[in-house]
């Protein structure tokens, strides 16, 4: 998530806390681009598309008022074809500022009141890529080689502000996303966009002291709604803080569910024990009415962090049940280790499914930071080890054919290497979860840690 405010001015960084500017959170100097990519094994020939990821990559950091969701976007991207990996390519993000401070033009394309910085999600949506944020900014049009073409929602002549987390519908293809304006705190809004990338329906949701709603999540006839408390804050945006949003105690947390047709209206609305959630991984609805929803639970969020989230939040894997009569969330811990960015074969999404993958955040850990897989049939989780100089990032499933079984594909993502510097992006074949990667490409640059990225197949890129 990126947030530009005109209030943000310069403060005194705690010595205490981490400025997320250093180890692998710290920026690089350039855009860059390679073709010597070194590849250990053999990848897929059938794995032939873009990989990209998104993060910040601030052009001239600032450590004293620095928060790592504010960086000016800069997004990753590898080209693989026919069991070759063709290129890589980093490539900032074309908001106003950085294009002025490269000396290049300003791009087209409508801008909001809160600013244009994008550094959060990046994902191909009718034939075409975009980056996106939240808060109240809009998405930016990438070409397929990751140059910033154009700011605006999609193919619609509509001037929404957007959401870092849509979600895809496997069954119309339409996406589904919960947003919010940072300068507007008494609504968020249902976006739905159709295939063709017209935003085609708006829902006004009251709400209280301006939540930030980070993702959400789609059953087959709900969008599931978020409204934890996390919220606007007056007292950090009058101490000058450069992302003005903390723990509210005072603001009650709920989860709603709203029908995909319904209004404001006909949302129906659940208790849950405070916490915060960045991002689920899947829900669905059950016979007897209910519906799950799975997500990484915080215990507090930006509580006492002043430059990016709590380290030490509490994240854990948890069901939530919202019971067909109504009334409060159940909560049961699925896997109560650290970890965060949940993600699921989204062929499922909305539906019952089997499989989750989680990336572990326990740096102190014997044999590095893992990445998980929860069998949520057989209640068990296994663990792909990366080796004790290895920082993984969010991976993504990617089915080796349509019809193909839950777990008949391949994992892959970013993994940044201390001992060389550099990153790799691993193949991991998921059948074979603990076993080896089917292959790594050695990438002879340093990769910033950042926020998500996805596959995009040769079909999803064809405009």
């Amino acid at each position: 998530m990126s947030l530009t405010l005109p209030w943000a001015t310069a403060r005194a960084a705690s010595p205490a806390m981490p400025t997320f500017l250093d180890d692998v959170f710290a920026p690089v100097a350039s855009e860059t681009e390679t073709t010597a990519l070194r590849v250990e094994g053999a990848l897929p020939p059938d794995l032939s598309g873009l990989y990209a990821r998104i993060g910040p990559n601030p052009l001239k950091p600032q450590p004293s008022r620095y928060h790592w969701f504010i960086g000016d976007g800069m997004v990753h991207g590898l080209r693989l074809h026919a069991g070759q990996a063709q290129w890589y390519r980093s490539r900032y993000i074309g908001s106003n500022s950085v294009h002025k401070a490269l000396g290049r033009p300003v791009l087209p394309g409508p801008r909001h009141g809160v600013g244009d910085v994008v550094n959060t999600n990046v994902y191909a949506h009718a034939g075409r890529v975009w980056a996106s944020v939240e808060a109240g900014m809009l998405p930016v049009q990438l070409d397929a080689r990751l140059a910033s073409v154009r700011h605006g929602t999609f193919d619609s002549p509509h001037k929404q502000p957007f959401s870092a987390h849509p979600h895809r519908d496997p069954h119309t293809g339409a996406l589904h996303a919960i947003c919010y304006n940072a300068l507007v705190r008494h609504k968020v809004q249902y976006v739905r966009v159709s295939p063709q990338g017209q935003v085609d329906r708006v829902v006004d949701i009251p709400v209280q002291h301006g939540p930030m709603i980070h993702d959400c999540a789609i059953t087959r006839r709900y969008v599931v709604v978020l409204d934890l408390p996390v919220t606007f804050s007056f007292r950090r945006l009058l101490g000058r803080a450069p992302f003005p949003y903390a723990w509210n105690p005072r603001h009650p947390a709920r989860v709603g569910l709203l029908p995909k047709e319904g209004d404001a209206r006909d949302i129906r609305w659940f208790d849950v024990d405070p916490c915060f959630v960045f991002h689920p991984c899947n829900a669905f609805e059950r016979e007897d009415g209910s519906v799950v929803l799975d997500v990484v639970a915080h215990r507090r969020m930006f509580d006492r962090a002043r430059h990016g989230p709590e380290l030490d939040s509490g994240a854990r894997f948890e069901r939530w049940v919202l019971p067909a009569d109504g009334g409060r969330v159940v909560r049961t811990v699925l896997h109560d280790a650290p970890q965060e960015f949940p993600r699921l074969d989204e062929r499922l999404t909305g539906e019952p499914y089997r499989y989750a993958y989680a990336v572990g955040f326990q740096p102190d850990q014997p044999g590095g930071q893992p990445l998980y897989r929860h069998d949520l049939q057989m209640s068990s989780t296994v663990v792909h080890g990366f080796g004790p100089h290895a920082v993984p990032g969010e991976f993504v499933f990617v089915p080796r054919q349509p019809t193909g079984a839950e777990d008949d594909g391949w994992l892959v993502g970013l993994v940044h290497n201390r001992q060389s510097g550099c990153a790799e992006f691993h193949v991991l074949n998921a059948d074979d979860f603990t076993g080896p990667p089917q292959a790594v490409v050695h990438i002879p640059v340093r990769i910033p840690a950042g926020f998500h990225g996805n596959w995009m197949a040769e079909a999803d890129l064809q405009a």
